[in-house]
């Protein structure tokens, strides 16, 4: 990569990284809490959990095709803004009601999209993927940082010192925004896209975006749902104090990286993406069919987890990468908008019925339910065709 490219790649997953890890730290303690906040249930704390992302996926096609029209910039700070208020509220209240309002509002800070099409704008399609890369690993980086420090810093701040924390990293998310991203040539050079029905109707008809965004949503629909009952799990079940879950959260995560990086690196190097993208969906489900059986043995739910994690951040290295190649420039924002709003729609339906079934059925059902959710995923993968570059024949079609 170019300096230029490099910076980008770094200043980004740094952003992406402070975005994200405000939202890692709740994730393993939030269940854990639940006796603090009045009228709290399972179910209730499953959508307080997963609430942000319906926020986050009303919001993420607007605030991609904003990005299309008024600049990358402007719309990610103006969603770590709204994160900010979300962060505030949440953090001062103490009603269940009041927390799935607040985590509802930090998702309307829908900034995923115009974060990976600015990443898309400062680098060319030969090191994209280098790039998507570097901020899946951020993503990996942040789950490592978040997970030691949600339960270490639980005990000493509590729930709401969490919230109030996520306040000043979004604060610095943003500065790192303004001062260290660079600013993007193309649109200033090519002049500001409109919105565009017909752009909107070329991405959500290629099938090649589809199938993206069914992985994208099955993904984090399974990683919302394990983490409604893994800490729970953990404390419960393998009576592991929960000051002592960041050292499973580490472990699992540094060693996934054994898979992920691999993937990477010989996806890339030997053109068999779409190998390596069913194997990953293939150590999901089994990830998913061992931790069912396998929830109650720490060794077990540890060996699993790697396989989940090491599937996972491959695929969060991969997708928004093969987006952003299966579309044009002016609709880049649009397509990222799609796709994360899958990605948040996985999130908000993984935490509702990760809690409803964690209620009335068990833990054991959660993994179940994943797995079910994961072999239905790897049978439309495999079904539905590549057209990676349909857009293109697309907009020729619409010329003539």
């Amino acid at each position: 990569m170019s300096a230029a490219e490099l910076k980008a790649a770094i200043s980004l997953s740094a952003v992406f990284f402070l975005r994200m890890l405000p939202l890692f730290m709740i994730l393993p303690v939030l269940s854990l809490a639940g006796s603090s906040y009045q009228s709290s249930t399972p179910q209730l704390l499953g959508l307080a959990l997963g609430i942000y992302g319906l926020t986050q996926a009303s919001l993420q096609i607007p605030f991609g095709m904003l990005s299309d029209r008024f600049g990358r910039k402007p719309i990610i700070c103006l969603g770590l803004i709204i994160f900010v208020a979300g962060s505030l509220l949440a953090a001062m209240t103490d009603s269940i009601y009041g927390l799935i309002l607040g985590r509802a509002l930090q998702g309307a800070g829908a900034v995923a999209a115009a974060i990976m099409a600015l990443a898309a704008d400062l680098t060319t399609e030969q090191h994209r993927t280098k790039v998507m890369a570097c901020i899946g690993m951020s993503i990996g980086l942040s789950f490592s940082v978040a997970f030691i420090l949600g339960p270490l810093l639980y005990t000493h701040i509590g729930i709401q010192g969490l919230f109030y924390l996520s306040v000043c990293i979004a604060i610095l998310a943003i500065i790192t925004l303004l001062i260290i991203v660079p600013n993007p040539t193309r649109h200033a050079d090519e002049g500001r896209h409109a919105i565009s029905l017909q752009g909107f109707k070329n991405v959500v008809s290629n099938f090649y975006l589809i199938k993206l965004d069914i992985s994208i949503f099955s993904s984090h629909l399974i990683l919302m749902a394990n983490f409604v009952v893994i800490p729970v799990a953990l404390r419960d079940i393998i009576q592991l104090q929960s000051t002592s879950h960041w050292q499973v959260y580490l472990g699992v995560l540094f060693t996934s990286l054994f898979i992920m990086v691999p993937f990477i690196i010989f996806g890339e190097r030997l053109k068999k993406i779409k190998l390596f993208f069913v194997t990953s969906i293939i150590l999901i489900i089994l990830s998913q069919l061992g931790l069912s059986f396998g929830h109650t043995s720490l060794p077990l739910l540890v060996l699993f987890l790697i396989l989940f994690f090491g599937a996972f951040n491959y695929l969060e290295a991969l997708l928004p990468s093969e987006v952003s190649k299966a579309t044009s420039i002016d609709t880049k924002g649009t397509a990222l908008g799609v796709y994360s709003s899958s990605q948040f729609i996985g999130i908000f339906i993984g935490g509702l019925s990760g809690g409803f079934f964690h209620q009335y059925f068990g833990i054991a059902s959660v993994h179940f339910l994943c797995l079910f959710i994961a072999l239905l995923w790897l049978c439309l993968v495999i079904y539905l065709p590549d057209h990676k570059n349909s857009y293109e024949n697309t907009l020729e079609e619409s010329m003539l």
